[in-house]
């Protein structure tokens, strides 16, 4: 399972640890990554994603899993929440043509 966020694309960065001598080893800097469960509320489930701690702001922030996914590009989602994505546009485009 790779260190990175399924809805912002947020990964493992890396840099050094500065001592007071100034010798640099290598370390890697890691998201602050949480399992965690959402509700789609057009297609009426829960889903499990792994997502950093800012992106779970960002959802509530947004108002909600259908409205991020609709909102951000197809480029820094994983491939779970293209296709989650691709179902809630599907969803939505269906419910619209039967209302009208």
């Amino acid at each position: 399972m790779s260190r990175a966020c399924e809805l912002t694309g947020k990964a493992v960065l890396t840099g050094n640890n500065v001592s007071h001598a100034n010798n640099k080893t290598r370390r890697r800097f890691l998201p602050n990554l949480c399992n965690v469960t959402l509700i789609s509320d057009s297609l009426g489930r829960r889903v499990r994603l792994r997502i950093s701690a800012h992106a779970l702001r960002s959802v509530e922030h947004r108002g909600g899993l259908d409205a991020f996914l609709l909102k951000s590009s197809e480029k820094e989602l994983s491939p779970r929440a293209r296709l989650l994505r691709r179902q809630i546009a599907k969803k939505l485009a269906g419910g619209e043509t039967a209302e009208a």
